[in-house]
């Protein structure tokens, strides 16, 4: 098998606080191949977004980032200074941001915002740099692709808007591009239309993606592997096929049981739901963080919480038997 385009190993992220220091993100692991598609689900503040941008290295100054290995084709993300971060960023990795409504300066037309990365980072002719901007317009599906180049973000929707977004991160022809909930503010025919979109031109251009999102159908129709996330661990990975018809984590389990099925779930029957509040991450975090809300925990989930592995189906749980360790795998 071809070496990982991305490749995080015991990734961890700290923010210091008066009562003591929160930890939001904790040992995720796992890689990332030309031409797939991981999703990453979890729960609003799950540490999903935490996750990526210290993978784009854009966390404040008093957040704390380390890993054990942190390598983008070959590139050591953690030692990379803050030059050659700019180099990359935009250039061979790119990140759609969660708000098209506040992504964009408001200041700036669309076509000086597009074309920036490629005066920066390929150093084209200005009228060179505009028409690929109208050929990715176009490609994104926004008409009169042209006239839009004069406008300013307040005089587009903001389906257009996160349109110029995904064309904003195309510019350069990353290799991976991370999109954090990218549909989050738009209606639901948007929202198909924009997730097509992505996942034909991942297809079509060869990239890696990490899709951020909450909502288990988009997982459904995109994914090549799904990462489920809860309260700063990445609990159980695998394929969709593998997640969605065999969950091995009691959360990735609570998460499935409150969507509808059609066929299965009547008209005004109650959906499932999880109980409880996500624990407090401040200071020591001991055995497994699901515990208070979890109908099978018991005293083993108060210590070490083994990764485990069923042909390359990763959880952590102490309450599955029979399946081997996963400690030196990413999960």
């Amino acid at each position: 098998m071809t070496s990982p385009l991305l490749s995080v190993r015991n990734l961890k992220v700290d923010i210091p606080s008066g009562s003591g220091t929160l930890h939001p993100v904790r040992g995720i692991d796992f890689d990332l191949h030309r031409g797939e598609v991981l999703c990453v689900v979890g729960e609003s503040g799950s540490g999903k977004s935490l996750t990526s941008l210290s993978l784009m290295g854009l966390l404040g100054r008093t957040l704390e980032r380390s890993a054990d290995r942190m390598e983008f084709d070959g590139i050591n993300l953690l030692g990379a200074s803050g030059r050659q971060m700019r180099k990359l960023r935009g250039a061979r990795m790119a990140m759609i941001f969660q708000e098209p409504m506040t992504s964009l300066n408001p200041v700036y037309t669309i076509g000086d915002q597009l074309i920036e990365a490629l005066l920066l980072h390929r150093r084209m002719p200005r009228a060179q740099a505009r028409a690929r901007a109208v050929e990715l317009l176009e490609k994104v599906g926004i008409t009169a692709a042209a006239s839009r180049l004069g406008q300013y973000p307040h005089q587009l929707s903001g389906g257009l808007r996160q349109r110029v977004m995904i064309a904003m991160a195309l510019m350069c022809e990353p290799q991976m591009i991370i999109a954090d909930e990218p549909t989050t503010a738009l209606d639901v025919t948007i929202q198909a239309q924009i997730l097509r979109l992505l996942y034909d031109l991942v297809r079509e251009m060869d990239m890696a993606m990490i899709l951020i999102t909450h909502d288990l159908g988009v997982v459904a129709r995109v994914a090549d592997k799904v990462a489920v996330m809860y309260a700063g661990e990445l609990v159980e990975t695998g394929t969709v096929a593998e997640v969605f018809d065999q969950p091995l984590h009691p959360y990735t389990r609570g998460l499935l049981d409150c969507i509808p099925q059609p066929g299965k779930t009547g008209r005004g029957e109650p959906l499932g739901t999880i109980p409880g509040i996500v624990p407090s991450l401040v200071g020591q975090v001991d055995g497994c963080v699901f515990r208070t809300r979890c109908t099978q925990a018991g005293p083993a989930c108060l210590g070490p919480i083994p990764r485990r592995s069923r042909d390359g189906h990763l959880f952590r749980c102490v309450h599955t038997d029979g399946y081997a360790p996963a400690e030196t795998k990413a999960i």
